[in-house]
């Protein structure tokens, strides 16, 4: 029984005499743990009537490059044999996602749909519900908590959020039942055209950034990674996670960030998994409280991408020693390139460069180091989120624009003033010296 508070209404109403029930898939693109996709099944053998599960796929998302489709397009094709395997339609379909998708929906009986946070995909989903005439709903599968349900507000920091989340966390913590899909394979029809998933080649995109060498894409690949992170890595956690030079941590975000895993079945299975107490609290932390105070800021804050979303405290600080003296500054182009005199910083751009992902602890560092080498705050945090965009795999994200923020003082507090940064936080190459082995990763990266 899927919990009525994930569940956002559109349009309400009785299911309309329809030749199917449509399941649009967009952010939550996964088989397993996919509650809008158990919701559709059910709601599919209550109507007596074939799930056609859609995928709307635009050449020119905003920031997305060849590196971000073919990741993608490795998990759609996990999508559809799986799909396959349980008797459900599954097509995808190019073109622009509220117009596509409301032509299919004009034979539906009623329409599902998954819950997208960021700006673009709120406007497609907004503009679809106006398209309609059948009922429509979405579901919302890839938090644990549902967002409003958390709060009605922007929170300040993870201190104000953590509790309210902690207090609905094991309410949410339980494992999603796949429907039966035995009636599904009897009323099963399939479309008369098979739109299948496309090439890379076939799509119009920009070519600049090419696929990751490191990172597959799809259900598959995630499940594999997260079951080497458990076996491997989970035990350490609490005490390793942040050291860049040895490598535990999930890799778990870029499969966030496509909707290839859900936060619950990782969860799950991470508080299963034997490890040590204080190792699976480490992690929910980051998964659950701090991934998710992501979406609250996106969620809630219109400017979520732009400078006005920082802390009054921060952009009034900020702005009092915009005029300080900068010993070096760096272009755009420099930094893209990663040709700074910081070898620290230069191999950790050249990580997220190659592989399309960077150490968490060493992304801190990364954005702490343009707002210092950048002429003005405003033109730091452009660059930061230009870089991180277009690089990373899990750019174009909540947790990337919160990210980003930070560096800036978002869901931080006043430090010690300073030239520059003002009480914004600093970060210096002597605290990785001090903390870490940090020529070690140097010399990772270097390999790569």
């Amino acid at each position: 029984m899927i919990e009525n508070s994930r569940l956002r209404v559109y349009r309400g109403g009785a299911p309309l005499p329809g030749r199917y029930v449509l399941y649009w898939m967009q952010q939550a693109q996964r088989t397993r743990c996919n509650h809008a996709l158990e919701w559709a099944v059910e709601a599919a053998v209550a109507c007596r009537l074939p799930l056609r599960v859609a995928f709307a796929l635009t050449d020119d998302f905003p920031e997305a490059n060849a590196r971000h489709y073919a990741f993608m397009l490795e998990g759609l094709r996990d999508v559809a044999k799986a799909l396959r395997e349980r008797g459900i339609a599954f097509t995808v379909h190019r073109g622009d996602p509220p117009a596509v998708i409301a032509a299919l929906a004009s034979e539906a009986a009623l329409l599902v749909g998954d819950v997208g946070y960021l700006r673009l995909q709120r406007q497609w989903r907004e503009a679809v519900a106006a398209r309609v005439r059948c009922p429509f709903t979405v579901v919302e599968t890839d938090v644990v908590v549902p967002v409003s349900l958390v709060s009605d507000k922007e929170e300040y920091a993870a201190r104000t959020i953590r509790p309210k989340i902690n207090r609905l966390r094991e309410r949410f913590l339980v494992p999603l039942v796949q429907a039966p899909s035995d009636t599904l394979s009897r009323l099963a029809d399939a479309p008369a055209d098979h739109p299948g998933i496309p090439a890379l080649d076939d799509l119009r995109l920009d070519q600049s950034v090419g696929p990751s060498p490191t990172f597959r894409g799809g259900q598959d690949a995630a499940d594999a990674a997260l079951a080497r992170f458990i076996r491997d890595k989970l035990p350490t956690y609490h005490t390793t996670r942040n050291d860049p030079a040895n490598g535990i941590c999930s890799d778990m975000s870029p499969y966030l960030h496509f909707g290839q895993i859900s936060p619950l079945d990782i969860s799950l299975q991470v508080r299963a998994s034997g490890a040590p107490a204080e190792a699976i609290e480490a992690y929910l932390e980051e998964l659950i409280v701090r991934r998710e105070l992501s979406m609250n800021f996106v969620h809630y804050q219109p400017a979520y991408d732009r400078y006005d979303a920082l802390p009054d405290w921060a952009r009034k600080t900020l702005d009092r020693h915009r005029h300080d003296p900068r010993e070096i500054c760096y272009n755009r182009n420099q930094l893209e390139n990663a040709a700074t005199h910081d070898r620290y910083w230069n191999a950790a751009q050249q990580e997220m460069v190659i592989t399309g992902k960077m150490h968490n602890y060493m992304r801190m560092y990364w954005g702490k180091k343009v707002i210092e080498w950048s002429p003005s705050p405003e033109v730091a945090f452009e660059t930061l989120l230009y870089l991180n965009n277009k690089y990373e795999l899990d750019g174009r994200e909540a947790t990337g624009f919160t990210g980003v923020a930070w560096c800036f003082g978002k869901h931080d507090r006043p430090w010690t003033e300073r030239p520059i940064f003002g009480t914004v936080r600093y970060m210096a190459a002597s605290g990785l010296e001090r903390k870490f082995d940090i020529e070690a990763y140097v010399r990772q990266v270097g390999n790569l």
